[in-house]
């Protein structure tokens, strides 16, 4: 027996069929694009549509009349060595790092407070929420009164007991504490709420272990409580730094950014910006340096977290 001289050329094999899963796949992304759409159309012409129109904004000088003329980066540039600027940060930060630790142990205090079975601890719960649904206005304008230097029931009160009130909303020293305690008065039963649910998901028999081995109360708050509250606190700081650097309804009403724009914040000199110097292209670039700093502040926030959030 021999071999054949030559060999017959080898057939093109066919395409193999895409895999079960992989079709599968597509499917499902279809589908979710399909229930995504109906978000997706109102976040492009509401959110998308409108960021990228301030991005195209901040690049030119506007002054919502005349026709805008192309400056490339030069309101970033002026902005970033502006002092003005600069001190409406320190101002916005100045605000965040009294009003987060003030807010957080508040509601942290509350919500253990109304952890415990009491009698009345829903409608109590019910009050304490009722200043988040209230309008800013109504909020500003209420401690406005009570903190009026001359006719507040705040420094009537400290009068009481031989105390001079300052003016809290027209001394530079007082004006943002003045703001800070408005703010953290009002979102008290935001993260009350928050903290509540938290607890509410702690077991009760890791407290129960821990009295059984003899743990302090305290030990038993900062042993078990505190890390397995550490989600919803993690939430709480993410919602209120941002909140933090959005502050504008009750410094707008309470001080207006003054006395001698002590409080004067980032977005109360966007608002300026924009409506009092006509300077449209300035006051878009300073939203998006607000932005970035936002973005990089809440990054670092995620991947930190890691440290010290215990799920589970």
């Amino acid at each position: 027996m021999t071999a054949p001289d030559t060999l017959a050329p080898a057939r093109p094999k066919a395409a193999p069929p895409a895999p079960r899963k992989q079709r599968k796949g597509w499917r499902y992304a279809g589908t979710v694009a399909v229930f995504l759409l109906p978000s997706l159309v109102p976040l492009t012409l509401y959110t998308i549509i409108p960021m990228l129109g301030s991005l195209w904004t901040s690049l030119h000088e506007w002054d919502l009349i005349t026709e805008m003329r192309w400056v490339g980066l030069g309101n970033y540039i002026e902005l970033i060595g502006d002092p003005e600027t600069r001190a409406a940060f320190l101002h916005t930060l100045s605000f965040i790092a009294g009003y987060l630790p003030l807010v957080y142990a508040g509601g942290l205090g509350l919500a253990m407070l109304l952890n415990r079975a009491m009698a009345g601890r829903s409608l109590l719960r019910g009050i304490y929420f009722l200043p988040v649904i209230t309008s800013w206005v109504v909020v500003a304008l209420m401690w406005k009164w009570l903190l009026n230097p001359a006719s507040g029931i705040v420094n009537w009160a400290l009068g009481l007991f031989g105390v001079s009130g300052p003016g809290w909303w027209t001394d530079p020293d007082w004006a943002m504490p003045s703001v800070i305690l408005a703010s953290a008065w009002k979102d008290l039963g935001f993260v009350m709420i928050i903290l509540l649910a938290g607890l509410q998901a702690i077991p009760r028999e890791y407290q129960e272990a821990a009295m059984v081995d003899g743990a302090t109360p305290w030990r038993r708050f900062r042993h078990i409580t505190l890390p397995l509250l550490s989600p919803s606190t993690f939430f709480v700081v993410v919602i209120s730094l941002i909140n933090g650097f959005q502050v504008f309804d009750q410094v707008k009403i309470m001080t207006g950014g003054g006395p001698g724009g002590a409080t004067q914040v980032v977005v109360s000199q966007i608002y300026d910006l924009t409506f009092r110097y006509g300077r449209a292209g300035a006051a878009s670039a300073l939203s998006w340096l607000l932005f970035a700093v936002v973005l990089i502040v809440t990054i670092i926030q995620i991947r930190g977290q890691k440290r010290w959030v215990t799920y589970g």
